[in-house]
């Protein structure tokens, strides 16, 4: 079968047609991240203008905002991963989701904790069981079962299997972050970049938003490209140690 017959999913599960392929891309990618984040931190802090109502405060939008979103874009790309680990048996998909559950448990940990700085002088307390606020943290938990229970079976392979069901069933989290501010009467604020009618923030904040926005997706793409290939040589080493004791 030539190259050109197989299809784009399986490309590049071969792990040498993966190595290749990251040695491209992460330059790419970590030149755009800083670039992307430098500039979105100076017009976070210095070329954006405060709040009418918020004042100085709003400016943790700008890191609250950016995690929230990758705390679930992280969470269902690694949802795909396991659909195409358990029916495709694709051979990059569990180790995907497995170098991916710590960079989309960060981001939720940092959504949470900007969050709180951002609600305690918007609503006078650090945290309230708002829907929003309590989804969110059902998904940073979801995070962690995956994390502990990946590594809990002696046999890798096992534990994979095992957490990449648990991000399946967990899936259910992600329409309900997403509309619980519209389902339910909330303290948190409906949507206001990602509308029918397009965003609803003013160019001058839309600007260093999206540019915080686009530097934390090029910053997880490096990071999960160096985790993946961290995940390959790790796979290699258990191999050749396996290998080597039954000689």
């Amino acid at each position: 079968m030539t190259t050109a017959r197989i299809p784009l999913l399986h490309r590049y599960a071969n792990p040498a047609a993966f190595g290749r392929l990251a040695a491209k891309v992460l330059p790419w990618t970590t030149a755009l991240a800083i670039l992307l984040l430098g500039l979105g931190s100076y017009f976070a802090l210095f070329a954006s203008p405060p709040d009418y109502q918020q004042g100085e405060s709003v400016r943790i939008m700008y890191v609250h905002v950016p995690a929230a979103i990758m705390s679930e874009v992280v969470y269902g790309m690694m949802a795909a991963a396991a659909v195409a680990g358990i029916i495709w048996k694709h051979a990059l998909a569990d180790l995907f989701v497995k170098a991916a559950a710590p960079l989309g448990a960060a981001f939720t940990f940092v959504c949470l904790v900007a969050g709180s700085l951002w609600g305690k002088p918007m609503w006078g307390a650090w945290w309230v069981w708002d829907a929003r606020l309590t989804s969110e943290l059902i998904l940073f938990f979801l995070y962690l079962g995956y994390l502990a229970l990946v590594d809990a079976f002696d046999d890798p392979q096992r534990g994979l299997r095992a957490g990449a069901i648990l991000v399946l069933v967990g899936v259910v989290d992600l329409p309900i972050i997403k509309f619980s501010v519209d389902w339910w009467n909330t303290l948190h604020q409906p949507a206001s970049l990602m509308t029918l009618s397009g965003p609803k923030v003013d160019p001058s904040m839309l600007l260093p938003l999206m540019l915080m926005i686009g530097g934390f997706m090029a910053f997880f793409v490096s990071v999960v490209v160096l985790r993946l290939e961290s995940e390959l040589l790790a796979r290699r080493i258990r191999a050749w140690r396996t290998a080597t004791s039954e000689e």
